[in-house]
Formats: structure tokens, C-alpha cells, sequence
């Protein structure tokens, strides 16, 4: 199971963060910083995959943004590391090569690609037309 979405900056600013399980406002403050410390101090060269207290961490670097994907042990890591890429590649596609400022300024949009991908903890859907099809819904009420 899933159990949070980081995106964050080389600066370790949090660009997006949802959490699957309930985690206290104070504490996901102090495991954010941790958890960006851990996967921002890695070198290139290392595994994406971190083993983190009692979960593990699954991150990617896209230019200037790292997406980290907290999971349960019994989740596939390489599974996770191919949906943060799949998340990426329904984001470029939406906004026709997504950067950091598309995610601070469409904050709302990205986290209705991401609900569309996954739902308490749980991937459900992974085809970039059907993610993007509530968007484009939207999209269209608001031009007509």
C-alpha cells in the first residue's frame, strides 16, 4: 500500500504531499524533512529504492523536481517506480512539459491527476486518457 506522494525541489521545499495514512500535521512536517534528507543526499549512482524506518521509499528525480513514494513492505518497488513515471508522463502530457510551476500554480489540477491514479493507498487506474478525462471535462465546462 501506498502510503504518501512527496514532490519536492533540489532546495527540499514540498511541492505536493498526500498522505494515504493519517499522520499528524506536527509529524508529517518532521518525516517530510526527513525523508527528503534521506533521498536529496543520495548520489545518482544508488538505488531509487530507500528502506526508511518501518516503510520503504521509492523516489525518482525529474530536472529539478523528486518525486518520493513512501510504501509498506509488501509493495513492488519497481511497480511504484514505474507508476511515479507513468504520473510524470500523464503531467507532460496535461500540460505539455510540466515544471515546477505548473505544479505550484495548477496545485488543484495535480492532485486530481493523482486522486484519479490513486485511491486510499490503491492504484486504480493507469491509462493517461481515462486519468486525464475528468480534466478535460472540466476544461471544456469552463470554455463553453
Amino acid at each position: 500500500m501506498i502510503k504518501f506522494v512527496l514532490m519536492v525541489n533540489r532546495q527540499g521545499q514540498t511541492r505536493l504531499s498526500r498522505y494515504y495514512d493519517p499522520v499528524e500535521l506536527n509529524r508529517r512536517t518532521l518525516l517530510e524533512n526527513h525523508v527528503v534528507h534521506c533521498c536529496l543526499s543520495r548520489r545518482k549512482d544508488q538505488c531509487s529504492f530507500v528502506e526508511y524506518k518501518d516503510f520503504k521509499l521509492v523516489y525518482r528525480q525529474y530536472a529539478a523536481l523528486y518525486i518520493v513514494v513512501g510504501v509498506t513492505d509488501n509493495e513492488n518497488e519497481l511497480s511504484v517506480y514505474e507508476l511515479v513515471h507513468n504520473f510524470v508522463e500523464v503531467l507532460d502530457k496535461y500540460f505539455s512539459r510540466v515544471s515546477e510551476l505548473d505544479i505550484m500554480f495548477n496545485l488543484d489540477r495535480v492532485h486530481i491527476i493523482l486522486d484519479e491514479m490513486i485511491q486510499n493507498g490503491h492504484v486504480v487506474e493507469t491509462n493517461k486518457s481515462r486519468i486525464l478525462a475528468p480534466l478535460t471535462a472540466l476544461n471544456k465546462m469552463a470554455d463553453g
